[in-house]
């Protein structure tokens, strides 16, 4: 359905998360995207687990594109994508630096014929640098930008130290929002001067960006405790009545804080005693005055009883679930949390939904991933070139196409494009 981009057109030759989820994200908002793919398709149509030969992970981050699978080492390809970067507002890419200008898809060879094109390139350490020609991945970047060290100590509730594995790409998801933003940055100045941009998007510099404790690690500052402990985002862990696992937004060794906990347990007498007489006691002492604290919230008969005390003395909690368990709640019910997208062999899958709601747009439910060159006659007849040529193009091995496009049970949706070729 239309959406706040709707008209905008955008060229995604990226793969795998960062740049599939920027380029998702601006079909989201109402953008027509055209994903191009290679023969040799993006490797995360492979990643397990998959529903008749689609995988999870490729729809979740593809559904909504159209798809032409273009074979770039064919002689001509170029020119057909050419006739489409002509057309684009957007072109997104996550290849290492320098990898299209070996085919004359760089920014500044597609510029040079259509200057309103807005460009954005994401790699893990920028086009230029000593870094350049690094290959990244989330999980190496993060651990050069100093995520993974602040995330190695994790601690259980008795406040003993233990590993734990981050399983999330932040890198990947996070420079792929920031180069979402800077996209529709460079489009609002376009539309004042008339010329699009190249934008140079490092996951390394994004994580930084991102990094709430930047002022602590650069000069030095380790606590030396519960990453909580002292305010930050991984606040103290407790367990409610039944046994539910939650975090405390508030530190229990904060100066401003530790007292909230106090008024919320009644025991203001506690400010007196000389193990919690200060935040550096506190530190000292964290294990018993956890341990203190856990035993007055196993007290309450449940924890909706304990929450409203806990929001009575202004300290937020959150309980800890998986993300089924947060698909089956009222809140996402109500928010349209969860999306279901057909697989397109009469099953499905389970994604997520948006995360924005618009007063003046209804962006619907998300449409199916298309399969591997699935819109190759659309895309191009959209793009002013006849049957004929068309026709061509696939003969000559130009174009190519998932072998099982003619079984298709469900098409993917798409807008405003001509009916396609018979397959």
């Amino acid at each position: 359905m239309p959406g706040p981009l709707e008209g905008l057109k955008v060229v995604d030759f990226s793969r795998v998360l960062a740049g599939p989820l920027c380029a998702r994200t601006l079909a989201d908002l109402g953008a027509d995207v055209v994903k191009i793919e290679p023969p040799r398709p993006d490797v995360s149509r492979a990643s397990f687990p998959a529903n008749n030969g689609m995988s999870g992970y490729y729809a979740q981050q593809n559904s909504g594109k159209r798809n032409v699978s273009i074979d770039l080492n064919v002689k001509n390809a170029r020119e057909l994508v050419l006739r489409l970067c002509d057309e684009a507002d957007i072109v997104v890419e996550n290849f290492r630096a320098g990898t299209l200008k070996a085919f004359g898809l760089d920014y500044k060879s597609l510029a040079a014929r259509n200057p309103r094109l807005v460009y954005v390139s994401i790699t893990g350490y920028g086009q230029d640098g000593p870094w350049a020609s690094r290959m990244a991945y989330a999980p190496t970047v993060q651990a050069e930008a100093g995520f993974t060290h602040n995330t190695m100590r994790h601690f259980d509730l008795t406040g003993s130290a233990r590993k734990w594995a981050d399983p999330l790409s932040h890198a990947d998801v996070y420079a792929g929002l920031q180069a979402t933003i800077a996209v529709l940055a460079a489009i609002r100045k376009r539309d004042v001067t008339g010329h699009g941009q190249y934008i140079d998007v490092a996951m390394m510099a994004v994580l930084l960006s991102i990094n709430e404790r930047a002022h602590l690690d650069l000069a030095g500052v380790d606590t030396g405790a519960e990453p909580g402990a002292l305010g930050a985002a991984d606040g103290p862990h407790f367990f409610g009545p039944a046994g539910e696992e939650f975090v405390a937004a508030q530190s229990i060794v904060g100066s401003n804080t530790f007292p909230n906990y106090l008024r919320a347990m009644r025991r203001m007498d506690l400010l007196a005693d000389p193990r919690f007489s200060t935040a550096e006691m506190r530190l000292q002492n964290y294990d018993e005055l956890h341990a203190l604290i856990q035993s007055w919230m196993l007290s309450f008969r449940d924890l909706a009883t304990l929450d409203a005390q806990l929001d009575e003395a202004k300290i937020a909690m959150g309980q800890i679930r998986s993300l089924k368990e947060v698909a089956d709640t009222d809140w996402a019910k109500q928010w349209g949390a969860v999306h279901e997208v057909s697989d397109r062999r009469g099953g499905s899958y389970l994604i997520h939904g948006y995360p924005w709601h618009f007063s003046d747009d209804e962006l619907g439910m998300r449409a199916a991933p298309a399969l591997r060159g699935e819109h190759n006659e659309q895309v191009f007849l959209d793009a002013g070139m006849s049957t004929a040529e068309v026709r061509k193009a696939v003969d000559d091995g130009i174009l190519v196409a998932d072998a099982s496009l003619s079984v298709v049970e469900a098409p993917a949706v798409v807008t405003g494009a001509p009916e396609a070729l018979a397959n």
